[in-house]
């Protein structure tokens, strides 16, 4: 039994800083008191492999992007609940360990606090913020969320606390001041017009600086109502194919993400070992769940961008933008991604700016695409580079990897709906650039490949250019 056993929480409040550290493979090569025990009622050994989930995936981080992070850490022993402020940091192949402010709880725990990867697959909404918690970038997904969607896309660079209610801190927060302390508004409740539901804030910290914002819905969606039949008489019936994605968009995709998302998130608790020791071959079986569960999640947010860019009269904003401030955005969310593959990304200076009309999340979403199709089939060690300049008609913006290229047949087919020239088990779903180019169109521009085997790609988006100043975000 821990020595933590029995004393209470003011008693673990008075252990010093533990000790710790690992190697290459992530295994605990040595470590202080109590988390040597910890790490023994786990199931692990020392050495042996970390066998706390969450310290497992802080150091596993750290190993793979070789920067220092911290956080705190929840695990259980023994039913009661045990958290600590871990700073982690590279040492050689490995990394050495800190916790302080170690916590066991007397009371043994009802329910064990889930760990990042569950919170992010039940969010409806992910919301990234700068260090003083103001609006770069939403990606809205609950139907009854939409107002705050287009809220957000137009007040970017607001606190984000400007667009909700949030409970039980709101009567304490003003405009001037902005919001409060990061750790006060973790986990608090708050509400949004036109959503009947209350949600919660989870603030994780960015190591490149600023939060992500996960909302989290308390209750579960309602499932769509029956679609409308009560056409007219006189009315033109809807193509074979836009019916198939009228009902895989707009009605099947609402009734399918929420079972899948209770997939995913079950089979990260039985990977992450939450629900107890587990053999490692069955710890593979729900990662291949998982990942499972997650491409067809990729699949079924497609489809429904599918049916929004193919409906009738689908017209982006004309906002005033920056291309090379949205090439450093999409760089700087995907900067994380990119490291742990060991790839260099490359952005314009931050002097740079190209005006260019055109709709900013949209935009932003077209670069997404582009720089995470360039960093999955990139050799690891390579560069990838966002640039963006000015012609006589309009402004571009590109990416360009070092990948392995694509022929001319391949590249003449890469635009086609369903497209994957032949790969299999990367986690793509072949609408990406489909949507991509019909979003680019749609804003008055283009996307376009150059490429030759051997010699990388280069996808560029067009737009019409501005002679007006962005707005500022």
């Amino acid at each position: 039994m821990s020595a933590m056993q029995g004393q209470g929480p003011s008693a673990a409040g008075r252990i010093g800083v533990i000790r710790a550290h690992s190697d290459g493979a992530d295994r605990l090569l040595a470590a202080d008191e109590p988390l040597a025990g910890l790490q023994r009622r786990c199931g692990g050994a020392v050495p042996g492999p970390i066998a706390v989930p969450a310290l497992l995936a802080l150091v596993r981080r750290v190993r793979r992007t070789r920067q220092a992070a911290s956080r705190t850490i929840h695990s259980v022993d023994e039913g009661r609940p045990v958290s600590a402020w871990a700073v982690v940091a590279p040492a050689g192949e490995g990394t050495a360990i800190e916790l302080s402010r170690w916590r066991q709880a007397e009371e043994p725990l009802a329910e064990s606090p889930p760990p990042e990867g569950l919170l992010r697959q039940l969010a409806e909404a992910e919301i990234l913020l700068d260090e003083a918690q103001r609006v770069i970038a939403a990606e809205v997904r609950a139907a009854d969320l939409a107002g705050l969607a287009a809220a957000l896309d137009a007040g970017r660079g607001r606190f984000w606390t400007d667009f909700v209610t949030v409970e039980r801190v709101s009567d304490h927060m003003t405009a001037r001041q902005g919001p409060l302390h990061w750790q006060l508004l973790d986990d608090a409740p708050f509400t949004v017009a036109g959503s009947a539901r209350t949600w919660r804030a989870r603030i994780l910290p960015r190591m490149q600086g600023g939060f992500e914002l996960l909302a989290i819905p308390e209750t579960i969606e309602a499932l769509p109502e029956a679609p409308d039949d009560t056409q007219g008489a006189g009315a033109e019936p809807a193509s074979p194919e836009q019916g198939w994605n009228r009902l895989l968009g707009r009605d099947l995709a609402p009734a399918l993400r929420q079972p899948i998302t209770r997939i995913i998130a079950n089979a990260e608790t039985i990977r992450t070992r939450l629900a107890g020791p587990l053999a490692d071959e069955y710890a593979g079986y729900a990662k291949d769940i998982a990942e499972a569960g997650r491409h067809l999640m990729s699949l079924i947010e497609d489809l429904a961008d599918l049916e929004a860019v193919e409906a009738p009269g689908f017209a982006p904003a004309p906002d005033q933008i920056d291309l090379a401030d949205c090439a450093r955005r999409a760089a700087g969310i995907l900067s994380v991604r990119a490291q742990e593959r060991g790839i260099v990304l490359k952005t314009p200076d931050s002097t740079v700016r190209v005006p260019a009309i055109g709709e900013f999340r949209r935009v932003l979403q077209v670069l997404l695409n582009l720089l995470t199709n360039a960093i999955r089939y990139s050799p690891e060690g390579s560069a990838v580079t966002l640039e963006a300049g000015e012609r006589e008609h309009g402004a571009w913006i590109a990416v360009r990897d070092e990948g392995q290229g694509l022929t001319e047949e391949q590249a003449a087919r890469v635009f086609d709906k369903f497209e994957r020239l032949g790969r299999s088990g990367d986690g793509g779903t072949g609408l990406g650039l489909y949507i991509s180019r019909h979003l680019a169109r749609a804003m008055g521009g283009d996307l376009v490949v150059t490429s030759a085997p051997g010699e990388g790609a280069r996808f560029e988006l067009s737009l019409p250019q501005s002679s007006a100043a962005p707005r500022a975000d």
